[in-house]
């Protein structure tokens, strides 16, 4: 398998019998318009409705080749952002479909949509979409039951309870699956303080084959700041470096 990062949180997964394209926004690198002359059936995945995981660009490609199935995040559905005919699939938080070459798990995210688990030619792949522990940040001064507000985010928030909702994410993944040949994951510095300790509480209840680093749009060196840790757990750990960048994996 090949996997090849496009851009942010969008990643190209070419298999022997298919290509699986997750969370596509912008192509800085030119990477799609040779996945797309490739003679290989092509899923397209969007965990959720926000503009850095979804573009209705990507239904665009159906005017260069019939053989593309849409597996979208019912939440871009109901947000008013693709109609119902647009996707093949439309999946919720424990939705599930399978086809000769793929099968797929919708899962929760402590965000909007989904994360999603794919099954294919023996390998298990994790894109986690908008799951993270996002307030990480604010744990140190948070009280229980107390809400904060973030100038950046601008918005409030509880950030224990944050927290408790992304952990019982994680019990809910750990009912489909232990362990993964492939995570990708946000690991982005934008977030402040503790930015890795979603990805740290992940690996440290699944195993994991190769930990990808995702969500950042530069600031590639603050993400491989994680290494140190995969490191620690014997993980492998891909150092995206570009956009445009393939890891046989």
């Amino acid at each position: 398998m090949t996997l090849t990062y496009i851009f942010h949180s969008g990643f190209a997964l070419e298999t022997d019998s298919a290509i699986l394209v997750f969370d596509y926004w912008l192509d800085p690198s030119h990477v799609m318009p040779s996945v797309l002359e490739k003679q290989k059936p092509l899923y397209v995945f969007s965990s959720h409705f926000h503009e850095d995981h979804f573009t209705k660009e990507i239904f665009e490609w159906r005017n260069l080749r019939q053989d593309i199935t849409y597996i979208l995040s019912k939440d871009i559905l109901r947000h008013r952002r693709a109609s119902k005919e647009d996707a093949d699939v439309w999946l919720a938080k424990g939705g599930t479909w399978r086809d000769e070459r793929i099968a797929v798990w919708a899962l929760g995210s402590t965000d909007s949509g989904v994360s999603w688990i794919v099954e294919t030619e023996g390998r298990r792949i994790f894109h986690a979409g908008d799951l993270n522990n996002w307030y990480a940040k604010f744990l140190p001064d948070a009280v229980p039951g107390q809400k904060m507000y973030s100038f950046e985010m601008e918005e409030v928030f509880d950030p224990i309870a944050h927290e408790k909702q992304y952990l019982g994410e994680l019990k809910d993944i750990n009912k489909v699956a232990d362990g993964f040949d492939v995570v990708m994951f946000p690991i982005d510095g934008r977030i402040g303080n503790g930015y890795t300790l979603g990805g740290r509480q992940f690996i440290e209840r699944f195993k994991v084959g190769l930990f990808v680093p995702m969500h950042f749009t530069t600031g590639f060196e603050s993400a491989w700041r994680f290494k140190e840790f995969t490191d620690e757990n014997h993980i492998p750990f891909w150092a995206i470096s570009r956009e445009g960048e393939s890891l046989e994996i």
